[in-house]
């Protein structure tokens, strides 16, 4: 939020629930003007839509905004269509269209939401290709990549991590996906197990936090790797270029996501990436130039894929050199923003268009 912060428009930030807001405290920035949640506690039923719709209508006449931004699309973005409102900039988190065919109702409530959005914002291919799938009209389609600061996540800098941890001279992987199923963490603490005997120097920290942590640290235990593994937890921002520059390689088995922007992030600090084979993914990593694909919930070849970096540890270094080179070219924060803005100009034309 930080850019539309700078823009010198009023912008309102509306979490859905008060988990939402938890997560986003700290970095909203203070030009934003915070509203209340519209759900204090849980998650978030279908059958409180209609509540939840009446709520968001009384917010919006004492807000009076130009437009609204909301995603994902099943969820704030599909409350924001029934109120209505437009224009309405409908953003996709990336599983929230990717996966929305395992569930009917889902991929029912994405279909009417994309009929009732002036624009769609998209991260990746991949989600604009299902976004045209469920109906949005093409040149009402933005792809916004996100993007990182390049200054903050860059090779250059300390390697404090590394040092604290007495792993000088370790080859260590990083994760920083949540310990929950989309993301498949669990596959990255297999193969670990699993390749832990035959390489004494791999070492694995994981940033974040999730349902599974217990369960991960339990099978690490039962195997004496616990110490050769470290639980980082929730990171800030501050600290994770550190965290990245002290790896030799980010992996992420993740199994849906759109334009990752822990993968930028990892990319824009020089590390190779060893990623599961899904369409964002593929977008990002090249098998080699800037890393390795393996396929997406495969523990075998995630495994086979892993080894074949650990016994050759002399292409990091130019693999390295080409994963910045790709983040300086396609994940620039500041080259990605007026995309976002662009997307806003095209709902507000659409709009203007229905209205004469």
């Amino acid at each position: 939020m930080t850019g539309l912060a700078q823009t010198g428009h009023s912008v309102h930030y509306l979490p859905l629930t008060n988990s939402d807001w938890q997560t986003s405290k700290g970095t909203i920035p203070p030009e934003i003007l915070v509203e209340e949640p519209l759900q204090n506690s849980g998650s978030v039923k279908w059958l409180r839509f209609p509540t939840l719709v009446r709520q968001l209508k009384d917010r919006l006449k004492r807000i009076q905004p130009e437009l609204i931004h909301a995603g994902p699309i099943h969820q704030s973005a599909a409350l924001a269509a029934l109120s209505n409102f437009h224009p309405l900039v409908s953003m996709s988190w990336g599983s929230d269209l990717l996966w929305a065919t395992r569930d009917p109702r889902v991929a029912f409530i994405t279909r009417r939401t994309l009929a009732r959005s002036d624009a769609f914002v998209g991260d990746c291919q991949a989600v604009k290709k299902a976004a045209i799938a469920y109906g949005m009209n093409e040149d009402r389609i933005v792809i916004f990549p996100w993007g990182v600061d390049l200054n903050h996540f860059s090779p250059n800098g300390s390697l404090q991590i590394r040092e604290r941890l007495g792993w000088e001279n370790e080859f260590i992987l990083i994760s920083t996906r949540s310990f929950e199923p989309l993301y498949g963490v669990d596959l990255i603490i297999k193969a670990f197990i699993q390749l832990a005997p035959n390489f004494t120097n791999l070492r694995l920290i994981l940033l974040g936090d999730g349902s599974q942590r217990e369960v991960f640290k339990s099978w690490l235990d039962e195997e004496g790797l616990l110490a050769r593994v470290h639980f980082a937890g929730v990171v800030d921002r501050e600290r994770l270029p550190d965290h990245y520059r002290s790896a030799n390689i980010y992996i992420s088995a993740s199994r849906s996501d759109g334009s990752s922007v822990s993968l930028m992030e990892a990319l824009a600090c020089g590390i190779p990436a060893l990623v599961s084979d899904i369409a964002g993914n593929c977008e990002w990593v090249e098998p080699g130039l800037n890393g390795w694909r393996f396929n997406d919930g495969d523990v075998v070849s995630l495994v086979r894929t892993l080894r074949t970096v650990l016994e050759q540890p002399e292409r990091l270094r130019d693999f390295g050199i080409a994963a910045r080179t790709i983040a300086e070219s396609r994940a620039n924060w500041q080259d990605n923003f007026p995309k976002l803005l662009g997307a806003y100009q095209i709902a507000l034309d659409h709009v203007a268009g229905k209205t004469l």
